[in-house]
């Protein structure tokens, strides 16, 4: 699957699609803040790096927000740095 993504400079966070049951089903939006990219993958830059980040990382991304997304599907998907097993 392809990385849906933009970076967001107002709320410092890359949103990104994800398709819980496969490119056929619903999208939903999740995020992932600049400082969780940063605790989570050791990104140090901003803008566009974190979308390459995003990138590089999706098989983890998608996993993690699928699995939020399941567990509370009526609730908005913010990817923080325990979802990765990071303690701040």
């Amino acid at each position: 699957m392809d990385f849906e993504g933009i970076y967001c400079f107002d709320t410092a966070s890359v949103r990104f699609a994800v398709y819980p049951d496969g490119p056929e089903g619903a999208r939903i939006v999740a995020q992932i803040s600049e400082d969780t990219l940063h605790d989570a993958f050791g990104v140090r830059e901003i803008g566009d790096a974190l979308i390459d980040a995003c990138k590089a990382n999706l098989d983890v991304l998608m996993a993690v927000a699928v699995a939020r997304y399941r567990a509370t599907p009526r609730q908005p998907i913010e990817l923080t740095p325990d979802d990765f097993g990071v303690h701040a």
